[in-house]
């Protein structure tokens, strides 16, 4: 039955697309009817969203693997609806058996979850038997509901054990702990899909409102503590010459050794306090996220990222210093804090700091990424600019990751070749984009491979799944920016990134607002690309003489509106090239007439995709007889 569903469904996108239509899911379609999203891109003039305001305060003691945790939620409900039972989402449950998850858990991986020792609403004890037996998403009966423009406190205590085995988050070694998605949190109501109550599986990501956070962690002397937000009052946590530096860092090109191995052999990095509490506070952020270690070394610089009010953001690493390549991590850090701000998106980087945390992910969190070491520095290099990218979608931008992930790992993915192009040159970035983001989709054939890219993420697993968010959304990002040229692309991406941040958009949203911005319908283009089950396949059928030259004719037999190089050999040898965008695709056309302008007679020609790789090559060529 899920795979006939999910034939009509793509049948159904196709047909949409065929008639150069956007399709909606009714869900969509209610939401303009309700004026709370507008066609033209823009948020309507009834959306709304809710808020919550979160006091979260955890104790970690390692080599003590039990984190405890205590949290006060004032959740206000700014939505017309009168809400009766709020989703609640325990990610860590993922590490309990016979949770949901897309791949297998080994011993390591395996905890006995979150558990929920007591619940209050508005100051009412909850009984806490429904939240021991959920897994990551609980829904929260409440006795009296909250009406629409009103708030409430609800109060958790809770403790878990981190797990052995690190990923996204968990314990990096004995004594290094990761935290990421520790707190019990209200999942997002919003206004064309209600509540968020899918469970988390571990591939499919996160989709959270954007919420005030003041947090402290407890942990032992000797732990420096990293994370999410401004740290408060650093001069009660570290000792005079680390504090000296760690200010330093804020305004330093150069990088900075705010704590150094030697800081941790003399045990001369933290107040001698038997414990230490850190406090980070941080404002209208999606998540939040930690790391502590008593032996990792900490490296600080900075950048400015907004020319006009010449404000700076820290780069920071935090790493075992036998890790060779985070020694270059925070001036890693810091070039895609100013490229990103200045280059693509060319949005200033919107918060105070980043911070590179050794572990095992490679994964993203608002101001903190979990990444790997890597003895190849380039990709050490690839893999920082590409978490850091997601700054801007999924944090600045709050996208629903589980549904629609492309809509942030195909940006973070458009970035990472972006920034790539200017560190290592377009070649190079060329040879690595299709590598890891374009190859396996383009050799594989099966049908996982022609989902269309606007399919629902927690609909799909395996490697279509995959493609569909990164490359093969990415390159269709690519392509509309081939398509408008870099001016109007960037001028059409600014004003979606100004319309949204801060809020929830969807992809129609990102759709109209491009067709608004560049005075263009493109749903051709949309559906070609995002709704069908189309591939880049284009051949070269015919090459005749012209009065001008030649007339080239090109057949799209992948039906992509892909962007091609048509490669002329003359008989001298010498060579030329005519690039085509997408335009000469517009509105599926499948036949295309190039014409080359020439006095030179023709002796072969090639087409040439270039990251838009091509699945059958063998019709990419002609030789004149």
């Amino acid at each position: 039955m899920h795979r006939l569903s999910l034939l009509f469904f793509i049948v159904l996108l196709y047909d949409f697309s065929s008639a150069q239509t956007l399709y909606q899911p009714r869900d969509i379609q209610q939401a303009y009817k309700k004026d709370t999203r507008s066609l033209d891109g823009n948020p309507g003039k009834n959306y709304w969203q809710n808020h919550a305001r979160y006091n979260i305060n955890i104790t970690a003691m390692p080599p003590d693997r039990t984190i405890k945790g205590d949290e006060t939620i004032t959740y206000f409900n700014n939505s017309t609806d009168t809400v009766k039972n709020p989703s609640i989402k325990l990610f860590i449950n993922i590490h309990k058996p016979g949770a949901a998850r897309d791949y297998p858990a080994q011993e390591d991986y395996l905890t006995s979850g979150v558990h929920i020792n007591a619940i209050t609403v508005n100051g009412e004890s909850i009984d806490t038997i429904a939240a021991s037996k959920a897994f990551t998403n609980y829904r929260l009966k409440l006795a009296k509901p909250l009406m629409p423009h009103d708030s409430m406190h609800i109060s958790f205590n809770w403790h878990y054990d981190v797990s052995k085995q690190s990923g996204r988050e968990g314990m990096i070694d004995s004594t290094t702990y990761f935290l990421a998605y520790f707190y019990p949190r209200v999942a997002v109501f919003d206004d064309y899909n209600g509540w968020d109550r899918m469970q988390f599986v571990d591939s499919h990501e996160f989709y959270s409102d954007f919420n005030d956070y003041n947090v402290t962690i407890s942990v032992p002397k000797n732990y420096i503590v990293v994370g999410t937000g401004t740290l408060q009052k650093p001069e009660t946590l570290l000792q005079p010459d680390v504090l000296n530096r760690y200010k330093q860092s804020f305004n330093s090109d150069a990088t900075i050794n705010i704590v150094t191995k030697e800081n941790l052999t003399a045990k001369n990095v933290t107040t001698q306090n038997a414990v230490n509490t850190w406090q980070f506070i941080a404002t209208n952020v999606p998540d939040i996220a930690f790391g502590l270690s008593d032996h990792f070394v900490w490296d600080g610089c900075s950048v400015v990222v907004d020319n006009k009010t010449q404000r700076r953001a820290g780069a920071f690493a935090c790493y075992n210093d036998t890790a060779s390549d985070y020694h270059r991590v925070a001036q890693y850090a810091r070039h895609s804090l100013d490229w990103l701000s200045h280059n693509w998106p060319g949005v200033p980087y919107p918060y105070e700091k980043t911070t590179v945390f050794q572990g095992y992910a490679g994964m993203e969190y608002p101001m903190m990424a979990n990444d790997e070491t890597y003895s190849d520095t380039s990709f050490s290099r690839l893999v920082a600019e590409h978490e850091i990218a997601h700054t801007y979608m999924p944090f600045y931008m709050g996208i629903n990751e589980t549904r629609y992930g492309f809509m942030d790992e195909g940006w973070a993915t458009t970035f990472e070749y972006l920034i790539g192009s200017a560190d290592v040159g377009r070649q190079q970035a060329d040879e690595v984009y299709k590598q890891f983001r374009i190859e396996d989709m383009t050799e594989d054939i099966s049908s996982d491979e022609q989902i269309p890219i606007v399919m629902p993420g927690d609909a799909l697993t395996g490697e279509g799944f995959g493609n569909n968010e990164y490359g093969k959304a990415s390159i269709g990002y690519l392509a509309m920016k081939d398509l408008l040229g870099d001016d109007m692309f960037k001028k059409c991406l600014q004003a979606y990134m100004e319309r949204w941040h801060g809020k929830h958009p969807t992809p129609w949203d990102f759709f109209y607002t491009f067709n608004n911005v560049s005075g263009k319908n493109l749903n051709w283009f949309w559906s070609n690309w995002f709704f069908s089950n189309n591939y880049i396949d284009i051949a070269v059928t015919d090459v005749k003489k012209s009065t001008n030259g030649y007339a080239v004719s090109l057949k799209n037999i992948g039906g992509m509106a892909a962007p091609v190089n048509v490669i002329a050999t003359y008989e001298n040898d010498s060579m030329e090239t005519f690039h085509q965008t997408p335009a000469i695709w517009t509105n599926d056309q499948k036949q295309a007439t190039i014409n080359i302008n020439t006095k030179n007679k023709i002796k072969n020609l090639t087409l040439d995709g270039g990251i838009y790789m091509d699945a059958d090559e063998s019709n990419n060529t002609w030789k004149s007889k």
